[in-house]
Formats: C-alpha cells, structure tokens, sequence
C-alpha cells in the first residue's frame, strides 16, 4: 500500500488531487477515469434498481483520509460524508498517532447473531434443553443450505438459547440464537435464510410456533479493538503543553463515561469517522449505527465507547471497543459503482481487516473532537466551517476559495458581504481568479529565488545548444534565524517538511545532500540555525522549483550571516546544487532563479547569458498537468537516447538550436505568429524525443484548439507544465485549460 501520508494534499484542487493519486498509483487509469467526470457514475439503470420509485440521485462527497498506520500498515481511508472538517480532523488525529507508531487493532471472528422467536411453548426450559441437544442437528442443517459458505470456514458455528418473558400475554418465549460466520460477506441475507431453514426443526423440538426469524443488528460476537499510545510531546500545540492536552483529553472522556447526555454526543463523534468509511465501502451504516449505540448501553447505563487514560511514563492512552460487522463482497456492495474503486483505494484483504480499520477510524476521530474541546474549543472549528459555507455562497471561484476561506477566518467578519470584499480585492490586486492562487507573495524579510518557464530549447541546452527563458510570477522564498537547540533546522510548512539536520548525519534525499553541500561552501556548517522556506513554485512541474529553492536559501543565509554574497556567486553555487540534485543540468534553471531576468542562454563555463527585451510584453498561459515529471529522468533518459544515437539527436539538437536562435529575434521583434509557430515545431521534436507525455499532449491541444499562436512543454517534460502564446485570449485558453481540470494561470514576459 502506499504511504497514506499526502503533504498538502487539501490544497490542491478535485482535478489535481486524483492526478496525484493516479502517479502514486492509488488510482488506477480506469478508476481515473470515472473519478475525474465527476458527479455520479451511477447510470439510470443502475440506481432505478437499486431502491423503489427512484427519480434520481442524491450526491454526497467522497474525501480521503490520510496518515493511517494500523497495524503497522497505511491505509488511505476514503469516507462519504456532508459535514465538513470530518476528513480534516479524523487526518489529524491519524498523523499524530503514526508519529507515535500508529494505532494496533485486533478483532474476533465476523460472527452475526440471527434470532428465531418461538411462541407457544408449554415448558420453555425443557424446550431450551432439547435444541441444546440437537445442536449440532441444527448447525448442520443450516449449513447445508450454504455449503460454499461453509467450504471457505464460516457458516453456523454454535447455538444459544434464551427465554424471555411475553409482557403482552405474561407467559415465556424462547430465543434462538443462530451463531453464523459470515466471513467476507455483509451476510444479513445469509442469516435471515438459515433462520427461516432452521425454523421448522426448532418447531418440531420445542413443540412451539416460531414467529420472527431475523438477524440481531446488534452483532456482539463481531467485537474490535483499536489502541494508541501517544507520547505527550506530540500533543503540544497552539499555545498548550502536551500534559495539559492529555488531562483535558481524560477529563472530557470521563464526563461522558458517567453522563449519557455527553455520551450521545461523544459517541456520534466517533460515528461521524465509521460511519463516513462504512458509507463508503458500500456497508450498512444504518445497522452499524445501531449496533454501537446498543453496545454503548449494554451495562443498562449509556455510556462512552472510547477510554482515554495515561500509562506510567505519562503518556496518553486511547482505546475503543465495539461490535462491527460489515463485508466486503457479495451483491449489495457491487450494486454502486464507486464501491469497488474505494475497495481498490483502501487495498483491504477481508472484512476483519475492513473491522479493524473502522475501529482506529473511529479513536481517531474521537480524538480530535475531544482534543478540541478540551484545548481552543470547537467554537474555532465551527468558525473555520461557517467561513467555508459562507465563501461559497458568496460565489468565491475554487482557486481562489481556500485564501477567501483563510482571510474571512482572520477578518473575525463571517459574513458574505465580507465574503465578496475579500473576492473583488484579490482579483483587483492579483489580477484573473485563474492567478489568484499561485501568486508569490510579498518579498518583505524573504530571500527569493525566481521561477521560470523555457519558450524554446530545453535539453537540447543540456548538448551545448541555446535556450530562451524567463522568470514567472512564482518564487521561492527563505528566511534563516539563530536557533536555540543544535542543528539546522528546515521547515517547510507547504509541503509538510521539519527536518532536523546535524553535522555528520548521513541524509539520504538529494536536498539535504545538497543544503550540506551549501553551508560547508559558505564556512557554516556547524551553526545552529533554523531555515524556513515558503514554495510558491509547484514541485517537478518543469518550473525550475529546485533550482529557485536553492537561491532563495542561498541568498537567506547570505542575508542572515552578512556574508554579501553577490548574483555571480549566487548563481555559481546554485548550479552545483543542481548538479547534486539533476545530475547533469544545463545552468538554465539557477541562472533564471538568480538573476530573474528573460535570457538567451548557451551553457558554457562561463556560460553565455544575453538578456532579451522583448518589443512588447508577451503573454503566456502556464497549464500545469499536475502530474510530476522528475528531470533527472527525463534527461538521463535523453542522454541514453543521445548516446546510441548520437548522430540523429544531434541533428535534432541543431534544429532546435536554429529555431532558438530564429525565436530570439522574433521576441525582440513582436512577430508572435512566428514565435507561435517555432514553439509548435519545438514541440514537435520534444516529443520525439519522448519527452512529451499524454497529459501535456492533451493541454497542448486544448490551447491550440482555443486559439493559441503556440503551445510546448516547459522544463524537463514527462509531465509537468506546458505554455501557450496567447496574446489577444489568454483568459479563454486559461479558461479552457481548467475546464477539463487541470489548472492555469496567466502572465506577461518582460
């Protein structure tokens, strides 16, 4: 299974985040496929039969939630559920607990109870001695009316009887309990079936009519456990101590221990997290619902299904226990089409297994809600959910809605006047809703190493040919302070990265090798520092990310330890971290990342750098595939081409040098036609190359089709960004490019 840990995952958009789970191959192309639709992938013949009178469908959204270690395996858990903060908070909870090793599980066999009620009995003591004595009758026969079920190890298992008063007539009834293993199968079916076999020999023994024969919702031999063990250092936050989150976490689950009035709310928490999955994996949340509420209440007092408490070294101590009894095959849960996908996404073996997760699902979110409560409150939540709703009535488009959502929180003014305020003023300063997010922001105390796209020449630059570039509106940026505790510490909230880096330490990822690489060419290692970095530039997306992250800690360290480091010497060092990080890198990246300025580029030591000025600003649509594309690959994978035929690529090398060249003059000129037409032709040969790929082919069509002069792939292909000149209808192309879900922004070169 892959690791359940996304980092930022809730800030890209639906389109952008199912590309992600396609490359880390979560999804498969057909499960992509229909996701990416959108909306439901019921058809009018499937949901007409599913209940009666049906007239259409009611949607609810899927989510993911993320982080989940159970049992010493990830799980991504998807959950259907209206409300919002569920998924966020349950994710939460999940990160803290893996921090801590993860949640331990552990479950019974999948047993349902079916009941069969016999009326009538004179003596029901004799009566319940006698189907005692025919046991193993009883089980045989009801095994015999689902043999395979047997065949795999489940089916009827054991025999119980109870009696129970009639309060209507004053007399006894006799119970039967049925004790079936379903295995992988919901099995509510199955048991009904068995019940009504069985029902004719009960009768015979007991001399008694059987009335009701059904199964017990209330599955009480189907019990899981889930348990963590949470150091109180990982509870630290916002302003409380890990020992306060801790007592106040015990105290709350204490009240609704003794009270059933917090209990209820206590208890749908937890259900607010299992119920949500259960939806999901096609399983009856109705019956779930039921069982756990009557297990709540089994000692004749309602009460909570979660126990927190502190072991001896302090730290904090969570379990849950509970009935659970769900499937995962037979009709009912391949009736919807989405079942299966979530199936494949969760990578479940059997139903026990599908038991053992909702359990930890189900303390994780008990987790969080009481964590809440017993720290800032959920009044802040409720804020955060009220602001949401809130956006979206005031029409906030999605890529600007998650930063109306954050300034409508801070403004203390959840109102859609406020709403809409916030909307016109990024638009009016940040310019189309299509830029609104990926915008770099203001440079104030921040080191900045600047993004870029290529218009003409990628890789071939890499062979000694020309390449033109230019800086884009999106930056890296850095600030380095002293730091109080050894090592050099790199925080990068984005992408969820707190790393900790000591001298002497062996760091197996190429940026730490290359940060190391940086402090021991500047005279710091050894210093105690903490570096915080603020990506504004998306990661492998062909935008020379790396290449500007290292600038922007350069330049930071600079600043903080006064070493006056000019551009050159800039630039110099960047391109040996490039080297740590790409292998063979062409110079063009750090070279726009320094210096931020639109260049004709030859490699070279020193390189040729000619800055261009173009007659007129040109504008330029950046789509981005959202689908990763590394260029160490795709250039090594060049250089291999390269190597066995170095003759034909070559040639290529040299046209597409001659075509830079002829570019140059185009964009000191204004001709954007031929510039556009250049670009179709670079294309052209980037992908043979095999540089191309079917996301950017896609996007060059959709920006050809809407009337771009020209569209390429940017950087290192194999995924990532393609541009499209678009002097006179950048906003239709742009438009068009997020229509069919992946996202754009516009910008003009200078």
């Amino acid at each position: 299974m892959p690791d359940s840990r996304i980092p930022g995952f809730y800030k890209l958009s639906v389109q952008e985040r199912l590309r992600v789970l396609k490359s880390k191959k979560i999804l498969n192309e057909e499960d992509f496929s229909k996701l990416r639709k959108g909306g439901s992938i019921l058809k009018p013949e499937d949901f007409d039969k599913m209940i009666e009178n049906v007239i259409g469908v009611f949607g609810l959204p899927i989510g993911l939630g993320l982080n989940f270690l159970v049992n010493g395996k990830d799980y991504i858990v998807p959950m259907v559920v209206e409300e919002p903060s569920i998924v966020a908070a349950v994710s939460s909870a999940a990160k803290v607990v893996r921090s801590a090793g993860g949640f331990s599980a552990e479950s019974s066999d999948p047993v349902l109870i079916g009941q069969i009620q016999v009326m009538e009995v004179k003596n029901p003591a004799k009566a319940k001695k006698a189907v005692l004595q025919k046991k193993n009758e009883l089980i045989n026969l009801a095994n015999s009316l689902h043999p395979h079920m047997a065949a795999r190890g489940g089916g009827a298992k054991d025999v119980e009887v109870r009696i129970l008063p009639d309060i209507s007539e004053k007399r006894e009834m006799v119970i039967v309990h049925l004790l079936v293993d379903t295995r992988d199968a919901m099995g509510a079916n199955l048991v009904n079936s068995m019940c009504e076999g069985a029902a004719p020999l009960i009768e015979k023994i007991t001399g008694g009519k059987v009335f009701l024969r059904i199964l017990s919702n209330l599955a009480d031999r189907s019990i899981v456990k889930a348990k963590c063990v949470i150091p109180v250092d990982l509870l630290e936050g916002k302003g409380y101590s890990g020992g306060k989150v801790r007592d106040g976490i015990i105290l709350a689950n204490d009240f609704a221990l003794t009270d059933p009035y917090r209990a209820a709310t206590h208890n749908k928490g937890i259900m607010n997290g299992i119920d949500s999955l259960i939806i999901a994996t096609g399983n009856d949340w109705r019956a779930q619902e039921a069982a756990a509420h009557a297990y709540a209440a089994r000692s004749g007092k309602y009460s909570a299904l979660t126990l927190w408490g502190k072991n001896e070294k302090g730290d904090l101590t969570g379990e849950i226990e509970l009935p659970v009894r769900v499937g995962i095959v037979g009709g009912p849960l391949e009736s919807n089409p989405m079942v299966p996908i979530v199936h494949r996404i969760l990578g479940i073996k059997s139903a026990r297994e599908l038991a053992e997760l909702i359990a930890a699902v189900g303390l994780a979110q008990n987790m969080s809600a009481i964590r809440a409560l017993a720290t800032e409150g959920i009044q802040r939540g409720h804020m955060s959910l009220h602001a949401r709703s809130v956006t979206l009535a005031a029409g906030a488009e999605p890529e600007i809605f998650e930063s109306v959502v954050e300034k409508l929180i801070d403004s203390k003014e959840i109102k859609i006047w406020k709403a809409k305020e916030i909307i016109a003023q990024i638009k009016s300063g940040k310019g189309t809703a299509v830029n609104a997010e990926i915008q770099s922001p203001s440079t104030e105390n921040l080191s900045t190493g600047f993004g870029k796209i290529i218009l003409l020449g990628e890789h071939a630059v890499v062979y000694g040919s020309h390449a033109i570039a230019a800086p884009i509106p999106l930056a890296v940026q850095a600030k380095v302070s002293d730091a109080g505790k050894e090592g050099v510490h790199l925080i990068i909230p984005q992408w969820d990265v707190e790393e900790t880096i000591v001298k002497g330490e062996k760091h197996e990822h190429s940026f730490y090798k290359s940060l190391e690489m940086i402090l021991d060419e500047l005279k710091l290692a050894g210093k105690n520092m903490n570096i915080e970095v603020f990506p504004h530039v998306p990661r492998a997306m062909g935008l020379g990310g790396s290449a500007s992250l290292a600038v922007a800690v350069i330049r930071a360290l600079s600043k903080h330890f006064n070493l006056n480091l000019d551009n050159e010497r800039v630039r110099k060092l960047s391109f040996e971290s490039e080297k740590i990080v790409h292998g063979s890198p062409s110079g063009i990246d750090n070279t726009l990342a320094t210096y931020g300025k639109f260049l004709l580029y030859k490699k070279g030591d020193p390189p040729q750098i000619t800055e261009l000025h173009p007659k007129n600003p040109i504008r330029m649509v950046v789509g981005l595939t959202w689908t990763e594309g590394l260029t160490a690959e795709t250039v090594g994978r060049v250089r291999e081409a390269w190597t066995r035929n170095k003759r034909l690529y070559e040639r290529l090398f040299d046209e597409i040098n001659s075509m830079t060249l002829q570019g140059a003059e185009y964009i000191k000129s204004g001709d954007m036609a031929r510039l556009g037409e250049l670009m179709n032709f670079n294309q052209g040969l980037l992908n043979a190359i095999q540089v191309s790929g079917r996301e950017i082919e896609e996007l060059v069509d959709i920006a050809r089709n809407n009337g771009a002069l020209g569209a390429k792939l940017t950087g290192g292909g194999g995924g990532g960004a393609v541009i499209a000149l678009c002097p006179d209808n950048a906003e239709a192309v742009a438009s068009a490019i997020q229509n069919a879900g992946y996202r754009a922004f516009v910008t003009d070169l200078k």
